[in-house]
C-alpha cells in the first residue's frame, strides 16, 4: 500500500488530481475514524477529514516520506482535532459562564437506544463517564490514548504523530489509562 501511495503522491505532486483523489478515497475512512474518536462528534469528524485532506494537498510538496503517508495524515488530523477540542472547551467554558444555573441541555438528556431500561441506564452512565474521562485528559493524553487503543498504532507511530519521543508517548498513554481507570472504578466494582 505504501508503494501505491508513493506512486499516487508523485502523480499528485505533478498535478494529477485523480491521483490525490485516490489517496483521499484510500485514507479518508481511517482519518474519519480517528477524528470521530478524538472529537466524539460526527460533524466535527467530517470537518477534520475535510481539513486534513485540504492541508495535505497544500503541503504535499513538503511530505518527505520519513513516515508512511497514513502516519503523516494522522498527524495532521490529530493536530486539527486537538485544535477543535481546545476551541470547543473554550466555547463550553464561555457558555457555562453565560448559561443560568440549573439549565439542562435537552440533547444530552436523550438516552441512547438499548434493549432494556436497566441496560439503557447503565450504558448511558458508562458512556457519560467515558466521555467525561476523555474530556478530562490533556489533549496529548487523549490523542495518544485514542491512537493506541482505538487505532492500534504503535508507540513509534504515535510518537511520530505527536512529535514526541517513545518515552513521552508511553507516559502519555499510561497517564491516560490511569485517569480513565480511576474514572471508571465505580462502574467496575458495581459489575463484580
Amino acid at each position: 500500500m505504501e508503494e501505491q501511495d508513493g506512486v499516487a503522491i508523485d502523480l499528485a505532486r505533478s498535478g494529477d488530481n485523480d491521483a490525490f483523489r485516490l489517496l483521499v478515497e484510500r485514507h479518508s475512512r481511517n482519518v474519519f475514524r480517528l477524528a470521530f474518536r478524538m472529537t466524539g462528534n460526527e460533524q466535527d469528524a467530517e470537518d477534520v477529514v475535510q481539513e486534513t485532506f485540504m492541508r495535505a494537498y497544500r503541503q504535499l510538496k513538503n511530505y518527505e516520506a520519513r513516515s508512511s503517508f497514513a502516519t503523516w495524515l494522522f498527524r495532521i488530523a490529530s493536530n486539527y482535532s486537538l485544535d477543535l477540542i481546545r476551541s470547543r472547551k473554550r466555547h463550553q467554558q464561555q457558555r457555562e459562564v453565560s448559561t443560568p444555573d440549573g439549565e439542562i441541555d435537552i440533547l444530552q438528556s436523550i438516552p441512547a437506544t438499548s434493549p432494556t431500561p436497566d441496560r439503557l441506564a447503565f450504558s448511558g452512565q458508562v458512556q457519560d463517564r467515558i466521555g467525561t474521562a476523555l474530556d478530562e485528559l490533556s489533549p496529548q493524553e487523549r490523542t495518544a490514548f485514542v491512537l493506541r487503543h482505538f487505532e492500534g498504532m504503535s508507540i513509534e507511530e504515535i510518537g511520530a504523530s505527536l512529535g514526541t519521543g517513545a518515552n513521552a508517548t508511553k507516559h502519555s498513554i499510561f497517564r491516560a489509562v490511569q485517569k480513565i481507570r480511576r474514572s471508571l472504578e465505580p462502574f467496575v466494582s458495581v459489575t463484580r
